[in-house]
């Protein structure tokens, strides 16, 4: 029987970080190793998460952990998922100890990606950036570059809780650039606008695609992309009820992670 895979958690006591616990302890392909987080210092990363003690206290130490993981037999990984001014370094740390790197923190910049990228080749190690886990969601984006074959204009609505520290979202410039890549400028201009409230119209995306970020609580995350033509509207849109739905694309994260030899952005890469 193989050993399971050792998992560091950082932003363990935040609520995508305690589903990722919860997941990763209730797995027998995985043992939870450390969790990192500013918050609930010293407290049992299980009890944090609701479902009893796992002895695994939170620390704020990712490299004493990184080093911990670095001397079992098994390769380690790390999740993160935390916020836009630490996941860099998070990243840049493990990678640095040869623990592969699962990412779900979006904000980080198409720089800072592609340095990521090229610290990944020089280590020959794998790392996963997934703007988004759901499968659905790697769906609903399938379904949009099938659309866009047949319509000019496009438009991305997405719908976040207002405790999300970036916008837009990771999952929606995604799918913007999905777009973006199919070889064809959207939204061709009919008036000459003006925004007499600046902003009024969204984000310019990639290929002149409009994007608008809604924060409220009451939300978690959602996503519309509203294709229209004359006479007919075509409205792709996924909804997240409970953060468990991302866990299947995590747990599959980490278990092909350690296969691969360079960066990988997006979920559907790695989707067989």
């Amino acid at each position: 029987m193989n050993q399971p895979i050792p998992v560091i958690v950082t932003g363990a006591a935040g609520k995508m970080g305690r589903q990722v616990v919860k997941a990763v302890a209730s797995s027998n392909d995985f043992v939870l190793m450390g969790a990192v987080d500013r918050h609930h210092l010293g407290e049992d990363v299980g009890e944090v998460a609701g479902i009893g003690a796992l002895e695994v206290p939170i620390t704020p130490d990712l490299q004493s952990l990184c080093a911990l993981v670095a001397q079992e037999k098994q390769a380690g990984v790390l999740v993160d998922f935390t916020h836009p001014q630490s996941v860099y370094e998070n990243v840049r740390a493990a990678i640095a100890y040869g623990v592969y790197p699962v990412v779900g923190t979006t904000g980080l910049s198409l720089e800072q990606i592609q340095d990521l990228a090229e610290f990944c080749d020089k280590a020959s190690m794998g790392c996963i950036i997934a703007p988004n886990f759901s499968i659905g969601m790697v769906l609903l984006q399938q379904a949009a570059i099938q659309a866009c074959r047949y319509f000019d204009h496009v438009e991305i609505i997405e719908l976040h809780h207002n405790q999300k520290a970036d916008a837009p979202s990771g999952t929606a410039l995604k799918t913007a650039q999905m777009l973006a890549e199919m070889g064809k400028t959207y939204n061709p201009a009919t008036v000459n606008e003006t925004e007499t409230l600046p902003g009024a119209r969204g984000g310019l995306g990639p290929e002149h695609i409009r994007i608008h970020s809604v924060r409220l609580p009451g939300l978690i995350a959602h996503q519309e992309v509203i294709f229209g033509a004359p006479g007919e509207l075509y409205t792709l849109r996924h909804d997240t009820s409970d953060r468990s739905c991302y866990m299947p694309g995590v747990l599959l994260a980490i278990r092909k992670v350690r296969q691969l030899k360079q960066l990988v952005y997006g979920l559907e890469k790695i989707l067989d």
